[in-house]
């Protein structure tokens, strides 16, 4: 229904118009031939086709660019979540690294320079995962360089 929200309003209105017009004998396209001969004088009937056309693009043109906007949000809505399972599917992922590492550490003979390389290892992740996370604008050059200066 709020899809076709103006649609409804522009019916209503000339729905009205039609009936007010019809109850009270009003011929509107008269009274607008008539206003048109009025404004002669002044020499802005020259100017109304120019600016109708105008008003015209400058529609076409807010509706393409508003159009556009909604692209781009809803790709933005795709990426964040997206990134918000991703997150979570590492975090997962992460965590149950960590119940390997304990039952490594616990293993007696168990090389402690690996699990040093361990915690390295997961620690960067960490930091990736948290610097794609907190990015403040959304674009390629910032995902890129996120990832790449942990």
């Amino acid at each position: 229904m709020n899809k076709y929200k103006l649609t409804l309003i522009g019916l209503v209105l000339s729905v009205f118009i039609y009936v007010t017009t019809t109850i009270f004998e009003l011929d509107l396209f008269e009274h607008f031939k008539e206003f048109l001969l009025n404004i002669e004088q002044f020499e802005l009937d020259e100017i109304i086709i120019p600016i109708t056309i105008f008003f015209i693009f400058l529609y076409f043109d807010a509706h393409r660019r508003n159009k556009k906007i909604l692209i781009e949000n809803a790709k933005l809505n795709i990426y964040k979540a997206m990134l918000s399972s991703s997150h979570h599917i590492l975090n997962n992922f992460v965590y149950q690294m960590d119940i390997f590492k304990i039952t490594a550490e616990d293993t007696p003979g168990f090389d402690a320079q690996i699990l040093s390389f361990y915690e390295d290892i997961i620690s960067n992740t960490s930091h990736q995962i948290n610097s794609l996370s907190n990015l403040e604008t959304i674009d390629e050059f910032s995902i890129r360089t996120s990832v790449m200066n942990e």
